[in-house]
């Protein structure tokens, strides 16, 4: 992994207390008295700077988009807060910095759409649909320290200035929020050009203002949107970002509201989409006056028609880290349905690709980090709690600390039982994908699952959609008894714990009898011992529009009837199943909790036998043992 060449800073250590003095740029500006130093103890920084007189100021910076188009170049608000010793002894720091839409006057009961449809708007599509000629890759100073949140708290008395930005288009910036495009990205990376003096900023009376108190070193963080906007400047290479630390954060808008051309809610938000987060985020009064013409642009081009992957996503799709300049500590949830796994798994691929120093927390809870207290013991036997990594991580990329965190195991993730481990990385390298054989002899008993040869025949099974009424708690229970509105692919007994590491890849052969397009759902199951009372885990979903075979950027119609092959991804997962139970595939079709829920009565077929999950177990094939 590449590493970047770190200033030895008075022979810094990773023991003991150590003073860093942060001198100003210029010995004609050095003052009568040296400036503070930074105190590092055990290889961090510790909090020695008055929180009670840091210094808070409101800064207007100005962007270089206009996306209200009123002719004036939009400004985004920023609060400030930052050692006092920065203005009376010459100190200069560096910063850490959260950009977010939600920090005032959103639009809290925003009304959402109905996912209640008569039928799916794609089955009106009678043509091919899809960009073809796009190469889409389907791919004023006082002292008052109390700004919101605790990062302020936290990292100011540890010698860092914390900024918190207000997204374009929302709270006290000017403008309109436009779901994640360039303009967004331009409006939150002029900040960071701000803190290193190549754009313009003011006070409230129009007078300019500068950051001549900074290093010029900067530190992005935030969970959800606020951990995406970090996500989206990196890409933009912008120099003075020295570091990330996305949690819980996006990397492509397409795959946070559609799936392999399916429109696909994020978990509890059905009916979201790009629009309504916007008026969320701009609030009713900018939603439904200036920013109104620029909103329905978006409801326009995000299309929850066919669902297709097309510019307006490209334009919101951050999976390319070419530019990246800044080492990113991935944090995520793997139990996270609100941003699903994807968006850390496809961000860590391209990191990886690009070669980006990094790091990976993965813990077991939802939408949100581990919590500060969550703790590791890595194998030299030393504990480090989350909060204490995360400030390892920004004294070693913003005050250059050499406290070896870029020699310690890359990936921490937290197990079934809650206990943290230590991997080389993620996925772990010793997965290998093995093709997991639906299999059946009827069609209507459930199926099975094998990793040898099929059963000979051309076995057909078939269900019906009523996931409109039906909700997939019921259709995933009671494995081992035929439903006709889903199909159950069930292993033996495992002999030993299973674990998966990485992205399950759903290959099924399938029509559909009745119409031109039907939704389609699988969930990777863990199950106990055939009789087992105990509620089946969820361990994985994947959906897909099987019109969108061949590309997520292109719609094709299917002919009613005929068996299709079609392949598609579930969410990335690392996963054990523990010895003595069976792993489960269900398929069915509209699902209650993420898609568009037509009427039912669509009817399915498909053929078990030419079909299959292929599953990264850590070990290979043998450790199956079916």
């Amino acid at each position: 992994m590449r590493r970047s060449p770190h200033l030895l800073l008075l022979g810094v250590g990773v023991s003991g207390a150590l003073l860093l003095s942060a001198a100003p740029a210029s010995a004609a500006a050095r003052p009568t008295t040296p400036p503070p130093g930074i105190v590092v103890s055990d290889g961090m920084t510790q909090p020695v700077f008055s929180l009670a007189d840091a210094i808070e100021e409101r800064v207007y910076v100005q962007t270089p988009v206009d996306t209200d188009h009123d002719g004036h170049r939009d400004r985004v608000a920023i609060d400030i807060s930052r050692p006092r010793e920065t203005a009376t002894q010459g100190m200069k720091v560096p910063v850490i910095f959260e950009h977010s839409p939600y920090r005032k006057d959103t639009w809290g009961d925003v009304p959402y759409p109905s996912v209640l449809v008569d039928d799916l708007p794609q089955n009106g599509q009678t043509h091919r649909s899809g960009l073809r000629a796009l190469d889409l890759g389907v791919q004023r100073a006082e002292a008052k320290a109390n700004l919101p949140g605790s990062l302020d708290d936290y990292y100011v008395p540890r010698g860092y200035a914390v900024v918190l930005g207000q997204s374009v288009g929302t709270a006290d910036s000017d403008g309109c929020p436009t779901s994640g495009d360039q303009a967004e990205t331009l409006g939150t990376k002029a900040v960071i050009d701000w803190l290193n003096g190549r754009a313009k900023g003011y006070d409230a009376s129009g007078a300019p203002v500068t950051a001549g108190w900074t290093t010029g070193a900067v530190g992005m963080t935030g969970v959800s949107y606020n951990g995406t906007l970090p996500n989206q400047v990196a890409t933009t290479g912008v120099k003075g970002l020295k570091t990330i630390v996305p949690v819980s954060a996006i990397s492509s808008w397409y795959d946070y509201y559609r799936a392999n051309g399916l429109v696909v809610a994020p978990g509890t938000y059905q009916g979201e989409d790009t629009d309504i987060l916007a008026q969320f985020t701009a609030g009713q009064t900018r939603a439904e006056g200036q920013c109104a013409d620029e909103i329905a642009k978006l409801t326009e081009e995000q299309d929850r028609v066919t669902g297709d992957y097309t510019k307006f996503w490209s334009d919101r799709d951050y999976l390319d880290a070419r530019n990246v300049q800044a080492s990113v500590f991935v944090v995520h949830g793997l139990n996270d349905w609100n941003v699903k796994t994807e968006h850390f798994a496809g961000w860590w691929d391209q990191l990886a690709k690009r070669d980006v120093p990094r790091k990976i927390w993965l813990h077991q809870g939802g939408h949100g980090g581990p919590g500060s207290n969550a703790s590791v013991t890595l194998p030299d036997g030393r504990t480090w709690t989350y909060k204490q990594t995360e400030n390892r991580w920004f004294d070693y990329w913003l005050w250059n600390v050499r406290n070896g965190i870029m020699d310690e195991p890359t990936a921490v993730l937290q197990r079934e039982d809650r206990v943290y481990t230590t991997y080389a990385n993620w996925p772990d390298p010793a997965a290998r994908e093995v093709a997991v054989k639906l299999a059946a002899t009827d069609a209507t008993a459930p199926g099975t699952l094998t990793t040898g040869r099929q059963p000979k025949g051309k076995v057909e099974q078939r269900f019906v959609d009523e996931g409109r009424t039906i909700h997939p708690d019921t259709l995933v229970a009671g494995p081992d008894t035929a439903s006709p509105n889903r199909l159950a692919y069930l292993s033996p007994a495992l002999d030993e714990d299973v674990r998966i590491s990485g992205r399950p890849e759903m290959r099924l052969r399938m029509a559909i009898d009745n119409k031109p397009d039907a939704n389609l759902t699988t969930y990777l199951v863990d199950y106990g011992p055939a009789g087992s009372t105990a509620a089946p885990t969820v361990v994985t979903r994947g959906w897909m529009d099987p019109q969108n075979r061949k590309s997520a950027a292109r719609t094709e119609p299917l002919k009613q009837g005929k068996l299709y092959d079609l392949r598609w991804t579930l969410e990335p997962k690392d996963y054990i199943f523990p010895a003595g139970h069976r792993i489960g595939v269900v398929v069915f079709s509209s699902d209650q909790e993420y898609t568009l829920l037509p009427n039912g009565g669509t009817k399915l077929r498909v053929a078990p036998n030419d079909s299959e999950l292929r599953l990264p177990v850590v070990g290979g094939r043998g450790v199956l043992g079916f």
